[in-house]
């Protein structure tokens, strides 16, 4: 297993798709890797020598800002718009959706469990 950028990345599958389990980057642009760096697209990840292992993470280290430090930049971004009491900051720190989606069905997974409510009850004349 190749172990780029402190992640282990599955050897059976093609370089584009196995550089995809490194936190951001995905299919373009583990594509635009493979192919700065000269290789094949269709290449597995055991195929690879060193050389173009090396290749790989020395692209992947000099122009993209990927996992831990991506994860805090993405972090402390949310925390300015929570800071600065912004509409998406707001909606952030109460836990409801932040890109304008309605929430009278839907958003569960931002809302979390159902919090049921009792109705009220008539008052006895």
């Amino acid at each position: 297993m190749a172990r780029i950028a402190g992640v282990d990345i599955p050897d059976k599958k093609r370089g584009e798709i196995a550089l995809t389990y490194i936190y951001g980057i995905g299919r373009s642009t583990g594509k635009k890797i493979i192919q700065k760096a000269g290789m094949s697209l269709d290449k597995k990840v055991f195929e690879w020598n060193d050389d173009e292992t090396a290749k790989i993470r020395k692209i992947i280290s000099d122009e993209l800002t990927i996992e831990g430090e991506l994860r805090s930049e993405v972090q402390m971004n949310i925390k300015r718009l929570m800071d600065i009491g912004s509409y998406r900051g707001i909606r952030h720190r109460i836990g409801l959706p932040v890109r304008g989606q309605k929430t009278k069905n839907n958003s569960r997974t931002r809302k979390g469990k159902k919090k049921t409510v009792a109705n009220k009850k008539k008052a006895v004349k």
